[in-house]
C-alpha cells in the first residue's frame, strides 16, 4: 500500500492489513459478520454510545477486499436493506365523501403530529393514494403532521432536512462545485427562514430564486413535535413580501 488509506476518520496501516488478514485466516468458518465484530472487539472500535462499529467495520473490510487488500469469505446471505428498498405504505380506508361548505363553517382545524405515532401509517398512505407523486420517505430526520377538520384527515404536512446535494436545485441556481457555500441556521422569528444560503456572492441572489422570505412566528411559537390547533390566519397582514 503506497499511502495509508482513510475510512470514517480511521486510519489504515500496513499493520493494521497484516491483522486484519490474520484474523481472517484464524477464522476460516466465520462469515462477514462475524470477521467484523471480531474486528471491532479487537480494536475497541466502538460508537459514542458503546456500540460496536460492526456495519462501518463492514463497509471497510468489503472497500479492502474490493481494493485486493485483503480476502473475505464469500457472501453467505443477501440481506434486505430496509432503509433502501422500502415497502410501499399500506391502504388504510378514510371518510372521502367532500366537504361542502364555507370555511367559517368548517370549525377549528387540529394539527396532529404523527411521526413516530400509530397514525403515521395514516399519513402515508393518504400520500401514495392521494398525491399525484406517491410517497416517498422524506429526507433525512423529518417531522409528518397530519391536519383534521370534524375528526377527520383533510390535510398532510410533512418538513424534512435540507438535501446538501441536489443537482436539478443546484443547476437552476448556477451553484457550481467551487460556488458552493455551507449552509448556516439563522434565529427562527426574526424574518430571516433557517436554512438559507450563504449571504455571499450566491447567497441573495439564489434566495431570491427559490422562495421570498416568510415570518413564521405564530407557527414556531409553540412546540413544533406536540399536537395543537392553529388559527386560520396563520399569516396576517404583510408577512409575505415580493410578490406574495
Amino acid at each position: 500500500m503506497q499511502s495509508p488509506l482513510s475510512y470514517r476518520h480511521r486510519v489504515i496501516t500496513e499493520d493494521d492489513l497484516v491483522f486484519i488478514r490474520m484474523l481472517i485466516a484464524e477464522h476460516p468458518g466465520s462469515s462477514r459478520r462475524d470477521l467484523s465484530i471480531r474486528l471491532c472487539q479487537a480494536w475497541n472500535w466502538v460508537q459514542a454510545n458503546g456500540a460496536l462499529r460492526d456495519i462501518v467495520c463492514r463497509g471497510l473490510m468489503l472497500k479492502l477486499h474490493r481494493g485486493g487488500l485483503i480476502e473475505l469469505p464469500p457472501v453467505r446471505q443477501a440481506s434486505r436493506n430496509p432503509m433502501v428498498d422500502r415497502t410501499q405504505p399500506a391502504l388504510v380506508s378514510v371518510d372521502e365523501s367532500p366537504l361542502q361548505m364555507a370555511l367559517s363553517e368548517l370549525g377549528p382545524l387540529e394539527l396532529r403530529q404523527v411521526r413516530r405515532t400509530s397514525e403515521e401509517a395514516l399519513f402515508n398512505s393518504l400520500l401514495r393514494h392521494h398525491h399525484y407523486l406517491g410517497y416517498t420517505q422524506p429526507v433525512g430526520e423529518h417531522l409528518k403532521y397530519l391536519v383534521f377538520a370534524r375528526g377527520r384527515p383533510i390535510a398532510c404536512v410533512a418538513w424534512s432536512s435540507a438535501p446538501r446535494h441536489l443537482g436539478s436545485r443546484d443547476r437552476f441556481i448556477g451553484w457550481g462545485k467551487q460556488a458552493r457555500h455551507p449552509f448556516f441556521d439563522f434565529a427562527v422569528g426574526q424574518g430571516a427562514p433557517s436554512g438559507v444560503a450563504h449571504s455571499g456572492a450566491h447567497g441573495t441572489h439564489a434566495l431570491s430564486r427559490l422562495a421570498a422570505r416568510v415570518r413564521t412566528p405564530d407557527l414556531l411559537r409553540r412546540d413544533v413535535h406536540r399536537t395543537a390547533a392553529l388559527c386560520r390566519h396563520l399569516l396576517p397582514g404583510s408577512q409575505l413580501d415580493g410578490p406574495g
